[in-house]
């Protein structure tokens, strides 16, 4: 869509996604699920959360900020 723009001057900074990231995290949680499912008893096996396997601070992307879209070097970035 050629004239379709960004309603909100908001981008991320530093990668532009951390879709990867996220991949990697869960597939390391469904694998550590699995062995302990295979693996041991499960009257008293406790299961990793998503934030024991990952940390959100490695991740790719910093977050997100504003930008003056009426600078014209930021113009660009309103394109979707």
């Amino acid at each position: 869509m050629s004239r379709s723009r960004r309603k909100n001057p908001i981008m991320g900074i530093g990668a532009s996604s951390d879709k990867e990231d996220k991949r990697l995290a869960n597939r390391k949680l469904r694998r550590l699920t699995n062995e302990r499912l295979r693996c041991t008893d499960l009257e008293d096996e406790i299961f990793p959360v998503i934030r024991e396997v990952s940390d959100v601070w490695g991740m790719a992307k910093d977050g997100k900020t504003r930008f003056n879209p009426a600078n014209p070097r930021n113009y660009k970035y309103l394109r979707k």
